[in-house]
């Protein structure tokens, strides 16, 4: 199948699961197409006659480019709001935690969503940080990272690790409460990179 339809609200942990799945290919996508312009504007300048030869090519990779590139913002605006209202939940559950035990467990939980925000943005956290973050919750470390591909183009920051030893210990996840909430909205019908860069090839054939 082409496509995943929108239209039915899921629970914030399901969309989290399938957007970061999505997010992560046209990411990849976007990566492989911007070499190819840059490879392609090489040839057309090292070439006699290079631009007028690669003219079509160069079209069609065009398209292609800006409908992965349109498609990425509008899952990547999605995720965003989405990841928004996933941790307005999880505080809104870490808040009602009582006691030093569940304070500590918030404290742990604060530390795991700020190596999330920080991989989000593209910054070098140490990799015990990352390891802590992927044990506690795959999915959104592999959306983090995803969210942060793009973002490493700019100048990185590098943090020191917000762990010491520390003891484990067990308490209510807030996480699981956070995605068994039902997202704000449905999500984007999810299509495959593949389909949005044949429609936009069509175009130059049309």
């Amino acid at each position: 199948m082409d496509a995943f339809h929108g239209g039915n609200i899921m629970k914030t942990g399901e969309a989290r699961g399938i957007y970061s799945s999505v997010l992560k290919s046209y990411n990849e996508q976007k990566f492989k197409l911007s070499k190819q312009r840059e490879e392609l504007k090489e040839r057309m300048e090292s070439t006699p006659d290079g631009k007028t030869r690669y003219a079509d090519e160069a079209a069609t990779l065009e398209l292609k480019y800006n409908a992965v590139a349109e498609k990425q913002d509008e899952y990547q605006n999605y995720v965003n709001q989405l990841m928004a209202q996933w941790e307005g939940k999880f505080n809104s559950v870490v808040a009602k935690q009582q006691g030093e035990a569940a304070k500590d467990y918030g404290e742990e939980m604060g530390k795991i969503m700020t190596v999330a925000r920080r991989l989000m943005h593209g910054d070098q956290v140490p990799m015990q940080d990352e390891k802590k973050l992927m044990e506690y919750d795959k999915d959104l470390y592999i959306m983090a990272k995803n969210a942060g591909m793009m973002a490493r183009l700019e100048k990185r920051k590098k943090y020191d690790s917000l762990w010491e030893d520390e003891e484990k210990k067990e308490h209510e996840d807030p996480m699981e409460a956070a995605d068994a909430e039902e997202a704000f909205t449905a999500g984007p019908e999810v299509v495959s990179v593949e389909s949005v860069m044949e429609a936009a090839a069509g175009e130059t054939e049309s």
